[in-house]
């Protein structure tokens, strides 16, 4: 009887079969040579018995394990992806279901686990050119189905403002809080806050660990993440770098037009960001700006292919994410944001950063 898994759970298996095929990744090099195939000799990934290798061979992947030594053609691991890809494609659902000789071919190989679990956020590594050479941590997303946030932290990512302006009695407030509307009706609470002489004034981030985390980026890059979550709130912009030409012309941190225009500054902030927060920085876990284990980024597009960034190639892989990022809605009774709040007697309106790849 056939299992069920998701598309993210399938994409994972899907990468690895189709590298340990096609023994080979394209790589970026520089702006003047851009992309060269590089080969692929190893591939290290946690299975359910323990550590194992494929050590990819001319004709086959010789699998060695704690508990295989097996040799397995690599025609054979190219069919079983393209299989895989073909029901990933086929399908509107999430889930997944397989077939008898996809199974079969997971039965042969010894793979019971379609998604590796790890404690250091890589899903698989690899080793380029040669079997010795050192392994690179590999993290892997997939555009096929459902797109997992790259940032979804939960109340941990709540970002504090302070009503300011006009005092609102009880009454009131239990009435903004009760509108409806898109997006758990949150631009619907500001805009009545706003229209009964209110303001919301950028106070602090809810969670510490998440403020001293931003506070590694920059001193101020809390507040900047606020504007940019807020600005997403009331505009209806999404993507990052529109939302960064809109932060650009606000200047909320006022400063001079010298640092902005020639030095790139907020660009500069947001690309930090973002490359720190693929690399692995979590905003509930303690950041120390140390070197994580993810040492490149592989995508799986929506027609089956790969895009590699590697974290030596900083400005290639944060270029690719300032491009290709979104700000997204989480879920306002799950992250608990979007109503007026009282702490200490003030009354206090949280937005929550969350933040995932685009679609295209």
């Amino acid at each position: 009887m056939s299992f069920t898994a998701t598309k993210k759970e399938w994409s994972e298996i899907y990468i690895i079969f189709r590298l340990l095929s096609e023994a080979t990744i394209s790589r970026f090099v520089s702006k003047e040579e851009a992309y060269k195939q590089a080969p692929v000799a190893l591939l290290q990934r946690e299975e359910h018995d323990g550590t194992r290798q494929y050590i990819i061979e001319e004709a086959y992947v010789h699998m060695v394990g704690e508990t295989i030594d097996k040799r397995v053609s690599r025609a054979a691991f190219k069919e079983c992806a393209a299989q895989i890809l073909a029901v990933m494609k086929a399908s509107s659902d999430e889930n997944v279901p397989s077939t008898s000789s996809i199974e079969a071919f997971l039965d042969e190989v010894n793979i019971f686990n379609l998604e590796a679990k790890t404690e250091d956020r890589t899903d698989f590594h690899i080793a380029l050119y040669q079997v010795d050479a050192p392994l690179m941590g590999v993290s892997s997303r997939s555009k096929i189905g459902k797109l997992y946030p790259l940032l979804d932290g939960g109340r941990s990512a709540n970002l504090k403002f302070e009503l300011v302006g006009n005092k609102f009695s009880v009454p009131t407030v239990q009435n903004i809080n009760a509108l409806a509307g898109e997006n758990g009706g949150v631009l619907a609470r500001i805009q009545q806050i706003q229209l009964l002489g209110g303001a919301l004034k950028y106070a602090d981030v809810a969670d510490r660990v998440f403020r001293s985390n931003l506070s590694m980026i920059d001193l101020h890059f809390p507040r900047l993440l606020a504007e940019m979550v807020r600005l997403m709130q009331l505009t209806g912009i999404v993507r990052v770098n529109e939302l960064t030409k809109e932060l650009i012309a606000l200047n909320p941190l006022k400063i001079n037009n010298e640092l902005i225009q020639k030095h790139n500054f907020y660009e500069h902030k947001i690309k930090d960001f973002l490359w720190t927060v693929a690399l692995g920085m979590r905003p509930a876990k303690i950041y120390r700006g140390e070197e994580t284990a993810i040492d490149a980024f592989l995508l799986l597009n929506g027609d089956g292919t790969l895009q590699f960034y590697e974290k030596s190639k900083a400005d290639h892989f944060k270029n690719f994410l300032f491009n290709n990022t979104r700000l997204e809605h989480g879920t306002t009774e799950k992250d608990k944001y979007g109503f007026l709040e009282k702490e200490n007697g003030i009354y206090y309106f949280k937005l929550n950063a969350k933040l995932g790849l685009t679609k295209r």
